[in-house]
């Protein structure tokens, strides 16, 4: 059985996680869809905000 691709928005903010994390700008953000950028961009903030509090050490 064929498994199901994740949701568009759930793995735009998957994607935006990981860019906050590894300290990325969000100006890469390479979503032009409101939705879907908006999920990269919170995604972005949660990873920033991890990052910044200790959470991550890269």
């Amino acid at each position: 059985m064929k498994r199901q691709k994740r949701d568009r928005l759930d793995r735009a903010f998957s994607k935006g996680f990981q860019a906050g994390v590894g300290g990325r700008s969000k100006e890469i953000c390479p979503h032009s869809n409101l939705d879907s950028r908006s999920h990269w961009l919170g995604g972005w903030r949660e990873g920033i905000d991890g990052r910044l509090n200790g959470l991550f050490n890269k």
